[in-house]
């Protein structure tokens, strides 16, 4: 017995909802994580290619001008000293007997042009009286002429003795800059870092091209900057007095406002694939609860541009074709949408076209099964929406 056409018609209509029905209700549906559209700030950021290093303005790593044994040593590491304080001295009593012999040499110098110089003024006051006594004609012209010449000659005595104390006095001025040379001071107010050496060790100050460890490290701890490199394509953005934030490995996940104080006027390239360009920053707010230390590991994060106000995803949402999974609350269908992108950083992205406010934007992109058309409905355990 045939069946009608009609009949087979709907008994085939029948069988495709069925199948429909079966192949629906066999669909996993996705929970996903969401984010709700809305407006922020955007910044655009440049930060560090390697840990950037925290410095003080001021550290000098001192040593003597010569060689010798330590006979003092003032100070002890940790030691707060202040600008001329004696840090180190080294053994100089030839020196310091140098000095007093040329004291001495220029104590009898002066004497001797002390004594010159009267001798001269005593024959200048012969000459005088034989011009006196010639006028008169009490006086011979031999006579005159040995009084004048022996005037002369009295003067020319004066001024040489004279000269040779002031000779005398240099080499004074020269026996002190020897005996200071075994002296090392402070140039500035700091802290006492380091001390390499110990009393009555030998010291010898570092060759040229060859370093040798400083006597003593001393740092300038009133003030700090960060020095970062910057990668030599991003370094062209950068500005004087940018905005910058600091964040260290010894203050956790604590940031710090910066500036810009410093960009290096030329390309670091110690590493031949990835060569920077070193940027200072210094704190604006430095912390108050623990003290910097010169050393400490620093990133730095450079605020190129910021824009207020703008609609904005986060970055993690952004696929690489610039297109969004959002999800339809009506009909919990997942939906591809491409947008226009504007500033981005790591956090978040800026939208210029192509999105509205409100909207539910996917954050599970590495979900299995997430893309368009997929039934999904919103994760109970994220509160990120």
């Amino acid at each position: 017995m045939r069946l009608p056409t009609r009949s087979i018609l709907l008994l085939a209509i029948l069988a495709g909802s069925i199948g429909s029905w079966w192949a629906l209700s066999r669909q996993e549906t996705l929970a996903v994580r969401v984010h709700k559209v809305a407006t922020g700030t955007v910044e655009q950021i440049v930060a560090n290619t390697r840990a950037g290093t925290v410095k003080a303005c001021r550290r000098a790593r001192l040593a003597p001008s010569i060689g010798g044994q330590i006979a003092t040593l003032a100070v002890h590491e940790g030691d707060r000293v202040k600008a001329g304080a004696l840090l180190l001295e080294l053994w100089n009593r030839d020196l310091a007997a140098q000095v007093g012999l040329a004291e001495r040499e220029a104590e009898a110098g002066l004497a001797k042009a002390r004594a010159a110089c009267l001798h001269a003024e005593n024959a200048e006051r012969e000459a005088e009286r034989q011009v006196k006594l010639e006028k008169r004609r009490l006086a011979s012209e031999e006579a005159l002429d040995r009084a004048i010449t022996d005037a002369q000659a009295g003067r020319a005595d004066c001024q040489a003795a004279q000269a040779t104390a002031r000779v005398h006095a240099a080499r004074v001025g020269v026996a002190k800059a020897n005996l200071e040379k075994t002296l090392l001071t402070a140039p500035f107010d700091g802290i006492v870092a380091e001390i390499s050496g110990e009393l009555s060790e030998y010291v010898t100050p570092s060759p040229p091209g060859i370093p040798t460890p400083p006597a003593v490290d001393l740092i300038d701890d009133s003030c700090y900057f960060i020095s970062a490199p910057i990668d030599e394509v991003d370094a062209a953005q950068v500005r004087m007095g940018a905005e910058a934030r600091v964040t260290l490995d010894a203050f956790g996940e604590r940031s710090f406002p910066g500036v810009v104080r410093r960009i290096a006027p030329y390309v670091l390239d110690l590493e031949k694939q990835a060569r920077t360009v070193e940027v200072e920053v210094e704190i604006a707010d430095p912390p108050e609860d623990a003290p910097l230390l010169a050393g400490y590991s620093a990133d730095v994060e450079i605020v190129v541009e910021r824009r207020e106000g703008v609609l904005r995803v986060p970055t993690a949402a952004v696929r690489p074709d610039d297109t969004l999974i959002l999800l339809d609350p009506d009909d919990g269908v997942l939906r591809e949408r491409a947008v226009e992108t504007g500033l981005s950083n790591w956090e978040q992205t800026q939208i210029t076209n192509g999105l509205a406010a409100g909207t539910l934007v996917v954050l599970s992109l590495d979900l299995d099964g997430v893309e368009d058309g997929a039934a999904a409905v919103i994760d109970a355990s994220d509160d990120s929406k």
